[in-house]
């Protein structure tokens, strides 16, 4: 235990050379963040390397367990891998990292501040701190952006500010991405990565949507919001209802909240907590450029008048709209299937299309109303080269069942173990064998008499048919999505009958298939009449090629133009794609990868970097070739890539079509 005089204690002990602890200054779940003096040794090393001048006090960050787990040890080194090398007037500099018994210490400036978080605990800030707080922040995330560095956590907590001076920077880098985008898988809201009060709808894994740098903005939203009004804007009962919030509540807007915020500075805010990125704030510069008129308003008169927001919101970053297009009547009878499903049915709804036509984008739209009911969603791909492997799709789909439910609570696994040993009886051993992920809920099972042939086959339909029912229920409606039904085997096709047909409710089987690679006599067609002659509810929906409409759109909302001016080239762009979707977005990055689509700043405004407009060259655009063939466009796609990238993907496709990272490390003996 460290102790100086009128201190406060250290919550535990821990001993770093080199520096003394004077004081705790935060601490959270995970963290710990203490102010430190430097002693001789330290302040040599440090002004040797150049990296401080004149200051005597450091900040130290540790891991809060003394048996941090090893997910916790390498969030905190990707921290000190990101911050390192950031030198920006609004992030606290890392100056080195240190090991500290099992765990690490991360050693940074001291430039006197304190979370934001607690600052505004013992204060309410009035409307220009807020703003000049909030221009000090977008001014952090351009910069970041200009790096290609999503924070991903933006949050008070995460925001320190000088109590003297206001000034503000940004910290803690744990979960930051260099990647322009990423997706996220659905999760339990407790493994999710970020907060989950400040969390962006995307960030969520069911949004249908891709994570870029405009998820820093919603983030930046919410934190805006709570400073102006002193609470968050949503509230729930429970995690998967507060997911549920960020994805299709509308929050109260601020000034309803607090009047004395402008309307103006309301819209900002509840723009940049747009439930779509599209329809967020596109630049860091363009948030700034509105806070910025609305101080100098303030400041001058006392209040905001009208200003239309969003008018200097130009970004040069090339991003294709996540939306669907032309597709809201198969929306539409997919959240029909599901409401149907809630209220006790079953219902199996397929999705037909050629390769590209965007399948699993349409039944992904389930996500929203999955939340809203507390329903789980799980998945399973058929693998052409698997076909031999009964009930391979199933059993991943189970598998992601099982990992959601790991993450939940104790009480609830015991309740859930519980729940499956009365639906398989003694037969548990069977379901292990299968998924041994299944173990650690119900425990080691008796070993069962083994069968052979069709016994064994239809022991095992029976069981999985059980082990589906216990988590198909009016609480929780479940949604089972096969992709690549086209390459399903004959006892899964049959395990789809069985489950329709037998008395079980609230479980709704999404199918997607290849409807040129399936004929009259297909397995999966004579499983439809079987299904059609039991009375079954069979919804097919049949998914075709954009018309040039919806390219055209999809064109100028990407180009941020009129669809008058998109029209040239979209029509360019729907002759050489035909409207397939995948093709379409492929062909459109591929031309802004070669420089035939351009941000253009005009001369006249080079000060101004959120002023400029998209250009193409239609006519050498006219002599790009683009393969209507998937197989032929993807190695295309591959060998533009890095040798050694190409080299780990020959490792990863040995581990199948799906691997994790810590695999393909061992077989490339390399560290993750």
């Amino acid at each position: 235990m460290v102790e100086s005089s009128g201190m406060t204690k250290t919550s535990f002990d821990f001993n770093l050379p080199d520096y003394h602890v004077i004081e705790e200054l935060s601490q959270d779940s995970k963290t710990v963040v203490y102010r430190a003096r430097l002693l001789t040794q330290a302040v040599a090393n440090l002004k040797a390397s150049e990296l401080i001048q004149d200051a005597d006090t450091v900040t130290i960050k540790v891991l809060s367990s003394t048996y941090p787990t090893y997910q916790e040890l390498v969030n905190f080194r990707h921290q000190y891998t990101i911050a390192k090398n950031l030198d920006l007037p609004g992030v606290v500099r890392v100056y080195s990292l240190q090991e500290l018994d099992l765990r690490y210490a991360l050693v940074m400036e001291d430039f006197g501040g304190v979370s934001l978080a607690k600052y505004t605990a013992e204060r309410f800030l009035d409307l220009p701190d807020v703003l000049t707080i909030a221009i000090q922040l977008t001014d952090t995330l351009e910069a970041l952006g200009q790096q290609r560095i999503i924070h991903k956590d933006i949050k008070p907590s995460n925001i320190l500010i000088n109590p003297h001076t206001q000034e503000v920077k940004l910290i803690d880098f744990s979960i930051a991405s260099r990647l322009n985008y990423e997706t996220q898988d659905i999760l339990n809201p407790k493994c999710l990565e970020g907060t989950l009060a400040y969390i962006s709808p995307e960030q969520t894994g069911r949004m249908n949507r891709g994570i870029d740098y405009r998820t820093d903005f919603y983030a930046l939203g919410i934190t805006l919001y709570q400073l102006l009004t002193g609470k968050l804007p949503f509230a729930a009962d429970n995690q998967l209802e507060l997911v549920h919030c960020h994805l299709a509540q509308i929050a109260v807007p601020v000034h309803l909240v607090n009047p004395v915020v402008p309307v103006v500075i309301s819209q900002i805010v509840a723009k940049l907590m747009a439930k779509n990125a599209e329809d967020r704030y596109q630049s860091a510069i363009g948030i700034k450029h509105d806070l910025k008129k609305c101080l100098q308003q303030w400041q001058q008169t006392g209040t905001v008048s009208e200003l239309v927001i969003a008018q200097h919101d130009w970004s040069d970053r090339f991003v294709v709209p996540e939306q669907l297009y032309g597709r809201d009547e198969a929306v539409k009878i997919l959240i029909g299937a599901f409401n149907r499903v809630t209220a006790g049915g079953r219902e199996l709804v397929l999705v037909a299309g050629c390769s590209g036509i965007g399948k699993t984008a349409v039944i992904n739209e389930v996500h929203k109303p999955i939340t809203r009911q507390q329903g789980y969603f799980i998945k399973g791909k058929f693998d052409r080269l698997n076909r031999n492997i009964p009930l391979s799709a199933f059993v991943q789909a189970l598998q992601d069942l099982i990992g959601q439910l790991l993450s939940e609570s104790d009480d609830q696994i015991e309740i859930w173990k519980t729940k499956i040993l009365a639906a398989v009886g003694g037969n548990g051993r069977a379901i292990i064998e299968v998924i041994p992920e299944l173990e650690q809920i119900i425990g080691h099972q008796n070993p069962l008499p083994e069968l052979f042939g069709n016994a064994a086959e239809n022991r095992f339909r029976l069981l999985f048919q059980d082990f589906i029912t216990v988590f198909a229920t009016p609480a929780q409606p479940l949604v089972l999505f096969l992709d690549d039904l086209q390459w399903a085997d004959l006892t899964s096709l049959q395990l789809i009958c069985q489950l329709l047909t037998q008395d079980v409710g609230h479980l709704l089987i999404l199918g997607a298939y290849r409807d040129n690679e399936v004929r009259s006599a297909h397995p999966l067609i004579l499983t439809l009449k079987e299904l059609a002659q039991a009375a079954v509810i069979v919804n097919t929906i049949e998914l075709h090629n954009l018309n040039q409409t919806d390219v055209n759109q999809l064109v100028a909302d990407t180009l941020n133009c009129d669809r008058s001016l998109a029209a040239p080239l979209s029509k360019l762009i729907d002759r050489k794609t035909q409207g397939n979707p995948f093709f379409t977005t492929q062909f459109l990055k591929a031309l802004h990868r070669d420089g035939l689509i351009q941000f253009v700043r005009p001369a006249s405004l080079k000060g101004h970097r959120s002023t400029g407009y998209w250009q193409c060259d239609l006519s050498q655009i006219e002599l790009e070739s683009l393969t209507d063939d998937v197989v032929e466009f993807m190695a295309e796609q591959l060998q533009r890539l890095t040798p050694a990238t190409q080299e780990m993907l020959k490792l990863a496709a040995y581990l199948g079509s799906q691997f994790d990272i810590q695999t393909l490390a061992m077989i490339a003996n390399q560290s993750e």
